[in-house]
């Protein structure tokens, strides 16, 4: 690799969680069925749902999604490396792989144990992204 070993993932998928979110119309950006999708996702639990699924990705938390900017946050995945080959070979595609982690969200620690005992940290991070930042 040129740049000093450091992946380019600008070449990553980006996953915008309105993608998998169920509460959201196409109109809005939603990519896969209501019924497949779930209600809500954060970076975070598709970050997490990422590295269960043995993927490589990045959570870009001063991206916004551009038809709606009040949803902050954005999940760079690393499909396939450098040679085309798959990270995982269960998830060839993008559609897959938003379908693979819309499975997984709803199962999250962060879910099941209604939302607060996860470590609070991560959840303040998220959400601090929606207010008042971007003002200059």
């Amino acid at each position: 690799m040129m740049d000093g070993g450091v992946p380019n993932i600008k070449k990553w998928v980006v996953v915008y969680p309105v993608y998998i979110n169920s509460k959201k119309t196409i109109a809005e950006g939603r990519r896969i069925s209501v019924e497949k999708g779930c209600e809500n996702p954060t970076c975070i639990e598709i970050g997490d749902c990422c590295s269960h699924l043995k993927l490589p990705f990045a959570i870009e938390i001063d991206k916004a999604y551009p038809r709606d900017f009040m949803q902050v946050g954005r999940v760079r995945v690393l499909l396939k490396r450098e040679d085309g080959s798959l990270c995982n070979p269960a998830i060839p595609s993008r559609k897959q792989l938003m379908l693979h982690v819309a499975e997984l969200v709803p199962r999250h620690p962060g879910r099941t144990k209604k939302q607060e005992p996860v470590s609070t940290s991560n959840a303040a991070t998220s959400k601090s992204g929606k207010g008042g930042k971007k003002k200059r």
